[in-house]
């Protein structure tokens, strides 16, 4: 038997994705391709259905964070080229070659698990060698990729198909950093290619590096946040003009009247300046609202910006709609997103949190459901 749900959810507009990857689009050069970043469960929007989308505007070339994502994407039927960006950890060896996956190559210990692997079933598998350029997280430094290299070309049952780096500070455009990077990785590809080692892609650039910085030698741009509407940075808002995908919404559970003074919610932060009209819906900070938003959230309720009230519980919230004319239960409210020409975006909510908007969609619980508009035939 099928139950009516719970009424919050989160729409994802799949034709304000498209918007967005034509955004990213316009930035690569003619000989670059897009690398779609689908990891995180597409950040929160669903890796399948976003990863079905793209596929079908033409994208080719995705990438994840982990094998277990992988595994998500291929068992839905996508045979798209998959990056497996946060390497292969001892045990993965052989998924990576029964499922076709490219795994980022981050040191020689692993170089020597995937290569005994393929060796021992006869296969060619693909990496992306993954140099550390300025970012001091993973990947070859300069003095271990001189010397990891003799040992890769021994390695017959490796293939190069991909060299790569990441960019730290590529959102704040009058940073040197970013030009340091760019000179320390094309040092290191000539390096690459002294020892005979031809890699066929060449990528770099994020989002806020496909926004803001050149990158002629690249065949790949690896869009994420953009692609899902979040800037990748301040300084870049007026070169973009992304769309909201996520819209997280509400319907009224309860509305009450309460009287001057009342106080509202766990630890009574918030009193009633004056008679109130409180509307209460079924969400919280387990559904990702989160609690740093008591007394400083807005909604949207039949074109009007209503503000939270009181602090955010684990599973409701409450807005004063003392000004909303006619609001009733089952009205549907908009956390975050746009409705009625208004809008609440993940940027803003970064801001008051003190966050980035990545973090804002990866943090929308597993609990609210995801509609996807149009609908997939």
């Amino acid at each position: 038997m099928t139950y009516a749900a719970r009424p919050t959810w989160a729409e994802i507009d799949l034709d304000a994705l498209i918007h967005n990857l034509e955004q990213a689009k316009f930035f690569c050069s003619e000989h670059q391709r897009i690398l779609a970043v689908v990891k995180a469960d597409a950040y929160g929007h669903g890796a399948v259905p976003v990863a079905r989308k793209l596929h079908s505007s033409g994208v080719r070339d995705f990438a994840v964070a982990t094998l277990e994502e992988a595994l998500e994407l291929r068992s839905a039927g996508i045979s798209a080229r998959l990056l497996v960006l946060g390497g292969c950890f001892p045990g993965q060896e052989q998924a990576f070659i029964a499922h076709d996956l490219m795994p980022t190559l981050l040191d020689g210990e692993s170089a020597q698990r995937l290569n005994a692997e393929a060796v021992c079933q006869q296969k060619k598998l693909k990496v992306h060698i993954k140099v550390d350029s300025g970012m001091g997280r993973v990947g070859f430094l300069p003095d271990q990729l001189k010397a990891f290299l003799p040992q890769f070309r021994a390695l017959e049952g490796l293939e190069a198909e991909g060299f790569m780096s990441h960019l730290a500070c590529a959102d704040e455009l009058s940073c040197g950093v970013t030009a340091d990077q760019q000179r320390r990785f094309y040092a290191m590809l000539e390096m690459v290619r002294s020892y005979g080692i031809i890699p066929r892609e060449i990528h770099l650039n994020n989002s806020a590096g496909l926004s803001a910085w050149q990158c002629p030698e690249c065949t790949l741009a690896r869009p994420g946040i953009m692609l899902y509407g979040g800037l990748p940075g301040p300084d870049l808002a007026d070169r973009l003009q992304l769309k909201p995908v996520m819209h997280l919404r509400s319907c009224i559970a309860q509305l009450r009247r309460l009287p001057s003074g009342s106080g509202i919610s766990y630890g009574h932060s918030f009193h009633a300046p004056q008679d109130m009209t409180v509307a209460v819906l079924p969400l919280g900070y387990a559904d990702g609202y989160n609690r740093l938003l008591s007394n400083r959230g807005m909604g949207i309720l039949r074109g009007h910006k209503i503000p939270l009230v009181g602090r955010v519980c684990m599973d409701w919230i409450m807005f004063d709609v003392s000004q909303v004319p006619n609001a009733a239960v089952g009205d549907p409210v908009t956390l975050l997103g746009t409705a009625d020409g208004h809008a609440i975006l993940g940027d803003e909510w970064a801001e008051q949190l003190g966050t980035i908007s990545y973090e804002v969609f990866c943090r929308i619980g597993s609990r609210v459901p995801r509609r996807y508009l149009p609908k997939e035939p």
